[in-house]
């Protein structure tokens, strides 16, 4: 009777899928001992679901495939939701196993029994209903069909999560001494990628009309570190000399003209941003950091708009879309960089000096001031020390706004990853532990605020060892965010309703979790711990760097204040 569901293990294997995150419990037992026993998947078991979803994302961005997650009935499924809505709009693949009740005993006040049909509604790019019955060879057909199109469909652009509910009815359990075997012709349906390229009239036509666009800008969001395309993006703006905007988390810092834009955007009037205004907009990747960035787009409203996409809904950020061409932005870039001619190069210089004024401005703002220790001080000082090829995984708040004002060190291959498909803390941890356990070969660096790594301490509940994951935790007691952003700051409630002032410290997480601890509280303390933190023999650790919200508060504003006054 169970057979088509063991069959499930051996389908995503044949697809190619190697990694499987699983979260114990009984009605799952099938889907379990499924992928348990097969020889050909590597299984790992978090209890926290929420926490397992975050690092089955983390490994699946990492390598850049598939994974499959399983849970049991009931709310398990739900504690899924927030990486199921990561990696819908960071276009990660998951495919989702959720074990459920048989349909007679939906809403009939059975235990660990809720709705859990399209449980992720519009945030999964689809659902599957496994068939309760596969005993007919109908039903044992369909069932193979719906996984091959789950994976199918979770792995094809844009990619994203892909929900596969499976009711099952007791027996769950084999026999003492029961085998479980696995069909190997199974029904194995394979879905190519389309090699879309631009037709020679959409050549032409883009070619004619950025001969006369005027000051062109290519703007790029968020997206994984891709050698191909910075080779054709490099081609295209040395042919046509225009520059390239990108945030950290772009990873495009080999090409990029300009990346501090947070900086300039910050203090520049109007009549110096007019100067920048593109006539055409150049657009690929998915989110960016920078408000000062997204806020000047918008008002820029450039005459025309192009946003590179091969599939998947494109999104209108600055209220100026007017084309979105359908294929890669490798091969948009390599095929329009071919015959081209330059475009304004004042408009390349323009941007060019801007950005030059602000890395000269950051350093003398750094080697002039002499704070009190500080958290964007020590921020910058360790972010200096990350080891060459590591995947940096920044959470959300201040750290990945510190990060993107900074920028990674250049010239050490780093590959910068942020939750900014919605931006929320809860999952940063798990992600990034989830990439350490993928690639273990790997430096992986978490720059994480208390908050963020508190709230998803069971990120470290589980077996298996992060010798090559280092976390790098600012703990300056609750929401500093909330004393730098307008708003909250100047409310009353701010220390007990904004901020959440909390005492608690990492030592005992290093402890419960078998991690070394590195507490500082001085610039002092920091450098000498930052060579044996980062150093391979260290093993998994934290670094956790003590600050006062209120110095951080203050040292931020005479920061913001000397933006204004470097760039008026």
């Amino acid at each position: 009777m169970m057979q088509a569901v063991y069959n499930i293990a051996e389908i995503c294997a044949q697809h190619g899928i190697t990694d499987v995150v699983l979260s114990p419990g009984s009605r799952s037992a099938p889907l379990t001992l499924a992928f348990a026993r097969h020889p050909d998947l590597n299984v790992r078991v978090v209890p926290d679901e929420r926490a397992a979803a975050f690092i089955g994302l983390g490994i699946a961005q990492a390598q850049r495939r598939a994974v499959a997650l399983v849970c049991t009935s009931g709310t398990a499924g739900l504690n899924y939701a927030p990486a199921v809505a990561e990696a819908f709009f960071q276009h990660i693949p998951l495919v989702i196993f959720t074990a459920d009740r048989p349909p007679e005993w939906i809403d009939q006040l059975d235990g660990q029994t809720i709705r859990q049909r399209n449980l992720y509604g519009a945030h999964a790019k689809g659902e599957f209903e496994f068939p309760v019955d596969t005993s007919h060879a109908d039903a044992k057909w369909h069932s193979a069909r719906i996984v091959n199109e789950a994976i199918n469909l979770a792995q094809a652009a844009p990619a994203g999560p892909v929900q596969v509910n499976v009711p099952l009815r007791e027996p769950f359990y084999p026999k003492p001494g029961e085998e479980i075997g696995y069909d190997k012709d199974v029904k194995i349906i394979r879905e190519h990628a389309s090699n879309a390229t631009l037709s020679p009239a959409e050549i032409l036509e883009l070619r004619q009309l950025l001969r006369e666009a005027g000051h062109v800008v290519v703007v790029t969001g968020q997206q994984p570190g891709n050698p191909g395309l910075l080779s054709a993006l490099y081609e295209f703006v040395t042919a046509r000399q225009v520059p390239v905007v990108g945030d950290i988390i772009a990873n495009v810092g080999e090409v990029a003209d300009v990346q501090r834009q947070d900086i300039f955007l910050a203090g520049l009037s109007k009549d110096h941003k007019a100067a920048l205004k593109p006539d055409l907009l150049i657009t690929f990747g998915q989110s960016l950091i920078s408000k000062s960035l997204k806020l000047f787009l918008r008002d820029a409203a450039p005459a025309q708009h192009w946003h590179i996409q091969d599939a998947g809904e494109a999104a209108d950020t600055f209220r100026s879309l007017t084309r979105v061409v359908r294929v890669s932005p490798a091969v948009f870039f390599q095929q329009l960089s071919e015959g081209a001619a330059k475009n304004q190069p004042i408009e390349t210089a323009l941007w060019q000096e801007v950005d030059d004024a602000a890395a000269n401005f950051l350093s003398h703002f750094f080697a002039t001031e002499a704070p009190a220790f500080n958290e964007f001080s020590a921020f910058r000082q360790s972010i200096a020390a990350i080891p060459e090829t590591t995947a940096l995984h920044l959470a959300n708040s201040m750290a990945v706004r510190y990060a993107n004002i900074l920028g990674a060190p250049q010239g050490r291959q780093i590959e910068v990853f942020a939750n900014r498909g919605t931006s929320g803390i809860d999952g940063c941890t798990s992600t990034a532990v989830g990439a350490a356990l993928a690639q273990p070969e790997r430096p992986v660096v978490l720059m994480t605020g208390d908050v963020a790594f508190f709230y998803d301490r069971n990120a470290f509940w589980h077996n298996y060892p992060l010798s090559n994951l280092r976390v790098v935790l600012f703990n300056n007691h609750g929401g500093g965010i909330f004393r730098i952003i307008d708003g909250p700051r100047q409310q009353p409630e701010l220390d007990e309703f904004f901020e959440t002032r909390q005492l608690l410290t990492a030592e005992n997480t290093a402890k419960d979790f078998n991690l070394r601890y590195f507490p500082v509280s001085s610039f002092a303390e920091l450098e000498a711990a930052l060579p044996v933190f980062f150093a391979a023999e260290t093993g998994a650790a934290i670094l956790e760097v003590f600050t006062d919200s209120k110095t951080n508060a203050a040292f931020f504003e005479e920061y913001r204040s000397a933006v204004k006054a470097a760039f008026a």
